[in-house]
């Protein structure tokens, strides 16, 4: 029996390994870099890769959940932040970092016939609720508007980061711009007067 908890470990290792040596090759050589290049930069036979993602969108939806997995991560463990406002508006930048990484893998699967819908059904209800806790945190402490919700933070992310590339060809300065502008959008304004107290 021991040997069998051995060997998934091992397995998932490898697989967490893939995960993160596909990401850094993507990331640097862009998607079209073939699958058994990716098994060779990774040292692993190609068999074992294509064990853990018999086709190059299996990989590519495995780093979306990957990444998103870690999203919801960052966010549970933002719950007890000292600083929520802080810790809120940190997280917005990560969410759109994210977006940023996650849009092109988004987009060779939207063509490949996945029900992404489905599949990233249970992980996006997960990344809401973890978002949810750290935006009442935020306007618990009057860091945030409180006529905000998750859904409008969440739409004002994939809607303005989404349409970054009609604002030339620097998308770090635009995005930092962008994100100068949504954060003082979100923040209370000066001298309100909370209605919900």
């Amino acid at each position: 029996m021991a040997k069998k908890r051995a060997l998934r470990a091992d397995a998932e290792r490898n697989r967490e390994h893939v995960l993160k040596v596909a990401q850094d090759v993507f990331a640097a050589e862009g998607l079209a870099v073939p699958i058994d290049e990716i098994a060779r930069r990774a040292g692993l036979g190609v068999g074992t890769l294509y064990r853990h993602f018999p086709t190059k969108e299996a990989l590519f939806l495995a780093i979306v959940v990957d990444r998103m997995e870690h999203l919801v991560a960052e966010a549970r463990a933002l719950a007890t932040a000292p600083d929520p406002g802080e810790a809120f508006f940190g997280f917005l930048s990560r969410m759109i970092h994210e977006r940023s990484a996650k849009r092109d893998f988004m987009d060779a699967l939207s063509g490949s016939g996945a029900d992404l819908g489905r599949t990233l059904a249970a992980i996006k209800a997960s990344y809401r609720a973890a978002l949810a806790v750290v935006l009442q945190r935020a306007q618990d402490c009057g860091a945030v508007r409180r006529d905000v919700s998750v859904r409008e933070v969440h739409a004002l992310v994939t809607g303005t980061f989404g349409a970054l590339d009609q604002l030339g060809k620097d998308a770090a300065q635009a995005r930092r711009r962008l994100l100068a502008i949504v954060c003082d959008g979100l923040r209370p304004p000066q001298g309100a007067v909370d209605a919900s107290k």
